[in-house]
């Protein structure tokens, strides 16, 4: 399977569960999609593999260039393809009423900055701020 067909993979299910918006970005060093459902922007960031990544085996043999790409490119589909069955998982689950858009893809939530609540929340655990717990656990 190519990454092309993992992302065709995306849209569908996304159109299927009725999202109304899908978009699709890359660059060298990761890609974006992003989908709009019910009244949220979702937006996943992941990092694609690099080439040096792949220049020697396991156990420290230099890789021939052509095997090193060959090598690449199926990481690239591993992830597209975990990508598709996560989004595919999430959206089942909501549709099966065990959870909400809300609670699956708030991490993903772009907020009214551009950000996501991960990104954002990420900000804070790293510069030391401590998230305050409710009494109720």
């Amino acid at each position: 399977m190519t990454s092309d067909r993992s992302r065709s993979e995306i849209e569908r299910t996304l159109r299927r569960y009725g999202a109304s918006g899908f978009a699709y970005s890359w660059e060298e060093a990761g890609a974006r999609i992003m989908f709009r459902i019910g009244d949220r922007t979702i937006r996943f960031t992941m990092d694609l593999p690099q080439i040096e990544e792949f220049g020697h085996t396991p156990t420290g043999k230099v890789r021939a260039p052509a095997v090193a790409r060959v090598a690449l490119e199926q990481a690239e589909r591993q992830r597209w393809r975990a990508l598709a069955l996560v989004i595919k998982a999430k959206l089942e689950a909501v549709t099966s009423g065990i959870t909400t858009i809300e609670d699956e893809f708030l991490a993903w939530t772009v907020l009214s900055d551009g950000s996501t609540v991960s990104e954002r929340i990420q900000g804070q655990l790293e510069s030391g701020g401590a998230l305050q717990l409710g009494s109720g656990l």
